[in-house]
């Protein structure tokens, strides 16, 4: 029998090539107590190899030595600068960020995949972020309209990324 097709072959048009993109928590302050890291750790551990998220300290400026706040804020955001990846996407944590909820957030981890560009998701000090380095970042978002001890936000971004990420994957961790 003869066919129109003999000896081509059709193949499904291929999904544009996703570049590995890496998150980065990027937070003032160490010391953390072993529960922090543990639940950090374990949302971490989770995450797939294509989309790692790694914690980054950063040294908190010391709260003595009669520093003005906006010195010790401006001290963090240098702090801060170096210790960023090179042409990062700089998210902030800010309280006046967009407030996100879990399907928005997976939204914005598809995009940033999409883009191919790394993620920084920086949370400030006890002060916060100084103004010009806030006013410097690409979008601020919130964890919550709650306020949270600071500790508790690197192990609840962390989950939240993962959260988001089983969203996109259409793993049951995630319940509507």
């Amino acid at each position: 029998t003869s066919s129109k097709n003999c000896g081509t072959r059709r193949r499904p048009a291929a999904a544009p090539p996703r570049a590995d993109v890496k998150l980065f928590i990027v937070a003032v302050g160490h010391r953390m107590p072993g529960w922090v890291q543990a639940g950090f750790d374990e949302f971490a551990r989770r995450m797939p190899r294509e989309l790692p998220v790694q914690l980054i300290e950063v040294k908190a400026e010391p709260r003595t030595g009669g520093k003005t706040v906006e010195a010790m804020m401006a001290a963090e955001a240098a702090r801060i600068e170096a210790a960023l990846p090179p042409r990062c996407r700089r998210v902030i944590l800010d309280e006046r960020g967009a407030d996100l909820t879990t399907l928005a957030l997976a939204r914005r981890l598809e995009a940033w995949q999409g883009e191919g560009q790394d993620v920084a998701l920086i949370v400030g000090g006890p002060d916060g972020l100084a103004p010009d380095f806030k006013a410097a970042a690409h979008e601020a978002i919130r964890l919550s309209s709650l306020t949270l001890p600071h500790a508790l936000v690197r192990p609840l971004l962390a989950e939240a990324l993962y959260r988001a990420w089983t969203v996109l994957k259409n793993h049951p961790y995630h319940r509507e």
